[in-house]
């Protein structure tokens, strides 16, 4: 079934490329591509794909280059890294230059097609795509809070830690849930690397992150996110 949703497919390796755009084009997307950092940038703001797919390693510019570029330009739809090297995922967290999310390479091609389309339940052609709770904004796509037109950045993980939360206001939600949703079910993390997170995430949407009045605990069980 067609897809009213557009990707590019920003990666140099060209049996990797058509391998991706074949399968997505099957899956119904409409798909442009380029093997080329320079290129990419004109295609990405010419072309205003729904998601990005971007390779962390390219010619003339390296992925991170290429999307705080258009991120400065004001792209602020889906962007996908897609790197070879797990502890890139951490240099991903630490210079946060605007990416949604990242996928590990080799990845299989049922789990990428799987997290296009749950990203796809997120797509809008609005962009002023956003959540609010008390006096801020979420903006998912830039992982970033609007605070008194101050802009706040999150990290990856705390992104995603946040957007589980808003889609699941007042709910008991257990560390193991968290943790399968935010990391995945092969991942190694513990409960504390979790905890220290929601610490990280408490310091820049609570007011007093002792006393917090949207992110509690729930002791013994993990959290809730409540709004009044």
């Amino acid at each position: 079934m067609q897809k009213d949703i557009k990707v590019a497919v920003i990666e140099d390796d060209e049996n990797l490329r058509f391998l991706v755009t074949h399968r997505l084009e099957k899956e119904g997307y409409k798909v442009v591509e380029t093997g080329n950092g320079n290129n990419a940038i004109d295609l990405i703001l010419s072309e205003q794909p729904e998601i990005v797919l971007l390779d962390w390693m390219l010619p003339d510019k390296e992925g991170s280059e290429v999307c705080t570029q258009v991120r400065e330009k004001g792209f602020d739809k889906i962007i996908i890294m897609m790197t070879a090297k797990s502890q890139d995922i951490d240099k991903i967290d630490a210079f946060n230059f605007g990416v949604s999310d990242y996928v590990t390479k080799p990845f299989n091609m049922e789990v990428l097609v799987a997290m296009l389309e749950s990203k796809v339940k997120y797509v809008v052609h609005d962009k002023d795509e956003h959540s609010k709770f008390g006096d801020m904004e979420h903006h998912p796509n830039t992982h970033s809070l609007l605070k008194s037109n101050k802009k706040i950045e999150l990290t990856i993980l705390e992104n995603r830690i946040l957007l589980y939360f808003l889609n699941n206001k007042n709910k008991v939600i257990s560390r193991d849930d968290l943790m399968m949703e935010v990391w995945g079910y092969n991942s190694d993390v513990n409960t504390r690397t979790l905890d220290m997170h929601i610490v990280r995430l408490r310091k820049k949407i609570e007011t007093n992150p002792d006393r917090p009045d949207f992110l509690q605990t729930v002791r013994g069980v993990g959290y809730r996110f409540t709004e009044d």
